[in-house]
C-alpha cells in the first residue's frame, strides 16, 4: 500500500518539532520535508532526532520554491543539488522539485527597507538554464545520486479565457519526457483537466503523490472540493504505486489557527487515504 505522508508545508507557520508530533498523532507513516525559512528544515541531524523520537521517517525532501532561503543557493540547480544531499543524509529516497519560472524574483532594498522576494515582470521565454538542466542532465544527476527526483506538475491560470502559465515546460508533453515525477492533484484542477486521466497518462513516471483537493481554491482538504481523489487512490493501490502519498494542503484549509481543529483535520485526512488504499 502506498506510505501515507505529512508534508511539513501544510503547517509551515508551525514549527517542525510540532509538526512532527501531530503527524504521529493524526497516525501519518512518514513526513514529506519541505525546505524553507525554518532553519529547522535545513538542519538533518536535528530533522533524524525528531524521526526518531515521532517513529514519523522522512521519504521524500521538497527542494525550496523561493529563490532565498538562508544558507540555501540561490539558483534552482543549485537548491536541487543542496536538497539531495540533504535528502541523502536523512534517507529520503525521493527529492520533489518545481519546474522553472518565467518570470524572475529579486529582493528590493530602498531607504534601508528590504522586500521579501517579489516577482518581477521580467519574462523568461524558456526558463533559462534550469530548464536546459531538466531536459538534459536530470536523468544523469539523478542516477549520481541515488535519489528519484520527481518533477511536480505546476498550476496553470486563466484570464480572460486565456490560460497563462508562469512555469515553463508544464504541459503534458514535456512531462512524460522527465525521469520521475511528482503528481500534484490541485494543480490538475487548475488546468481543468481530468485527473483520472492525467494519471493515467503519467502514471509509469511517477514516484510522488501530491494530494489536495481543488474547488477554485487550490490545496483544500481531500473530499471538500470536485476531485476524483478516492478514486484516484483506488487506482494507485489496484496499480501497486509503493510510494508516498503525502498530503499537502494550506494552513488555512487545517484552521491552523486551533490547534483543536488541526489535530481533527488531520486524522479525518489520514482515515481518507487509509479506507481508499486498502485493498478490499
Amino acid at each position: 500500500m502506498p506510505t501515507i505522508a505529512l508534508s511539513t508545508g501544510s503547517l509551515h507557520s508551525y514549527g517542525l518539532a510540532r509538526v512532527f508530533e501531530l503527524g504521529a498523532e493524526a497516525g501519518f507513516d512518514a513526513i514529506e520535508l519541505l525546505i524553507d525559512q525554518r532553519w529547522d528544515s535545513r538542519h538533518p541531524a536535528y530533522t533524524q532526532r525528531l524521526s526518531r523520537e515521532t517513529g514519523l521517517p522522512v521519504v521524500t525532501v521538497h527542494s525550496p520554491f523561493v529563490p532565498y532561503v538562508e544558507g540555501w543557493p540561490g539558483d534552482p540547480v543549485g537548491r536541487l543539488q543542496e536538497s539531495v544531499r540533504l535528502a541523502q543524509e536523512v534517507g529520503a529516497q525521493v527529492v520533489v522539485t518545481h519546474l522553472p519560472l518565467r518570470v524572475r524574483a529579486a529582493k528590493i532594498e530602498l531607504f534601508g527597507f528590504r522586500t521579501g522576494p517579489l516577482l518581477l515582470p521580467i519574462f523568461l521565454p524558456n526558463g533559462g538554464d534550469y530548464r536546459h538542466f531538466l531536459l538534459n542532465g536530470l536523468a544523469e544527476f539523478e542516477a549520481a545520486a541515488g535519489v528519484s527526483i520527481g518533477v511536480e506538475n505546476m498550476p496553470a491560470r486563466r484570464f480572460l479565457g486565456f490560460q497563462l502559465d508562469i512555469h515553463a515546460l508544464n504541459n503534458l508533453e514535456t512531462l512524460v519526457s522527465m525521469p520521475h515525477l511528482t503528481l500534484d492533484t490541485t494543480h490538475v484542477g487548475t488546468w481543468g483537466a481530468d485527473l483520472l486521466v492525467f494519471y493515467e497518462q503519467l502514471k509509469e513516471r511517477i514516484v510522488h503523490v501530491h494530494l489536495s483537493d481543488f474547488d477554485g481554491q487550490e490545496h483544500r482538504l481531500p473530499g471538500s472540493g470536485h476531485l476524483p481523489l478516492a478514486e484516484l487512490l483506488q487506482r494507485l493501490t489496484r496499480d501497486g504505486y509503493r510510494g508516498a502519498v503525502s498530503v499537502e494542503v494550506e494552513p488555512r484549509a487545517l484552521q491552523a489557527e486551533d490547534e483543536g481543529q488541526v489535530r481533527a483535520h488531520l486524522k479525518q485526512m489520514v482515515a481518507f487515504c487509509r479506507k481508499h488504499t486498502t485493498p478490499h
